[in-house]
C-alpha cells in the first residue's frame, strides 16, 4: 500500500494537478475502456437494486428462473416482479446513487479528468443504461465517457424499469444478450473510419464477460483485470494451459490506484 501511495503522490500526482503539465497532446489518443459492475463500483447493481425490494431479497419462485446464459431474460422477470411490488423510479435512483464505487476508482477518476487529451474513454457494461447514468452522475464522473454501451432500459407508462438485450451474437463465450469483444471491435472499426487512431487499448474490468473482448488486445495492449476476479483468473488459465497466445500486457489490480499509476507512467515516457 505504501508503495501505491508513493506512486500516486510522487510521479503521477503533478499528472492531474497541474493540467497540461507532464506533456503536450499528442497526436494519438489511448482508448481506456471500463467495465462497471465490480469494477467502476464495488457491487454488482443488479444485486443491488434489491435493497428496494420488499424485503430485500427475491422469492424462490423468481430466482429459480435464471438460466445460465440468459442473465438478462433472468433480469426482465426480476425488474417485472419489483415492478409488481410497487417499486418505482425515485426507488431505483436512490440505490444506484449510493453504490459505493471500487477502491482507488474516484481518484483514477480524478487523473482522468486532467488528462483528457490522452484518452478517449468508454464504457462496455452488461449492466443497463439506466443505472449506469445514475451512478455515474452521482460520482461526478459521466462527463468522463464519449459513450456507454449497455443494456437498453426505461420507464414504461406503469412505472416498471423495463429491460431489453443489447444486441445478438454468435459468440459461444458470452450471455445470449450481450459480447463485449464484438462491441468492442467494431468501435475501434467505426473510430477507424472516422480517422481516429489510438496508440494503446486499456480495458480495466473483473468478470468472465471482461475476458471475452480483453482476447481482442494485441502486445501493445494492457489488460487491467481485478485481482482474483473471474477476469483475472481466466487470464491465468490461459497464459498456464496455451502460453503466448494472450497477447495483452496483464496488470492486475486492489486498488483503481495501481491503474491510475500505471497510466501515470505511460504518459511519463512520453515526455
Amino acid at each position: 500500500m505504501l508503495k501505491m501511495k508513493r506512486c500516486f503522490e510522487g510521479v503521477g500526482l503533478r499528472c492531474f494537478l497541474q493540467d497540461g503539465s507532464m506533456t503536450s497532446t499528442p497526436t494519438q489518443k489511448n482508448l481506456l475502456v471500463f467495465d462497471f459492475d465490480e469494477t467502476i463500483v464495488n457491487e454488482n447493481s443488479d444485486e443491488s437494486i434489491l435493497q428496494a425490494a420488499p424485503g430485500k431479497q427475491l422469492p424462490e419462485s423468481v430466482r429459480q428462473t435464471f438460466r445460465e446464459g440468459f442473465y438478462n431474460e433472468y433480469m426482465q422477470g426480476v425488474l417485472k416482479y419489483m415492478g409488481d411490488q410497487g417499486v418505482k423510479m425515485a426507488d431505483f435512483k436512490a440505490v444506484y446513487e449510493k453504490i459505493p464505487l471500487s477502491p482507488g476508482m474516484r481518484d483514477l477518476f480524478q487523473f482522468l479528468s486532467k488528462q483528457q487529451d490522452h484518452f478517449e474513454i468508454i464504457l462496455i457494461s452488461d449492466a443497463n443504461m439506466f443505472g449506469i447514468e445514475c451512478a455515474l452522475r452521482a460520482a461526478g464522473a459521466y462527463s468522463l465517457f464519449r459513450k456507454i454501451f449497455s443494456n437498453p432500459s426505461s420507464f414504461d407508462k406503469r412505472g416498471y424499469l423495463t429491460l431489453g438485450p443489447y444486441h445478438s451474437h454468435n459468440c459461444s463465450r458470452c450471455p445470449a444478450n450481450m459480447c463485449k469483444h464484438k462491441i468492442l471491435t467494431e468501435y475501434l472499426a467505426e473510430r477507424a473510419r472516422e480517422k481516429a487512431r489510438f496508440e494503446r487499448v486499456f480495458y480495466v474490468g473483473d468478470g468472465a464477460n471482461d475476458f471475452c473482448p480483453s482476447t481482442a488486445l494485441t502486445s501493445s495492449d494492457v489488460a487491467f483485470p481485478r485481482k482474483n476476479y473471474p477476469m483475472h483468473q481466466l487470464i491465468l488459465e490461459v497464459e498456464k494451459n496455451q502460453p503466448g497466445t494472450y497477447q495483452a500486457t496483464v496488470v492486475a489490480w486492489d486498488s483503481a490506484i495501481e491503474v491510475c499509476c500505471y497510466l501515470q507512467d505511460v504518459l511519463k515516457r512520453k515526455c
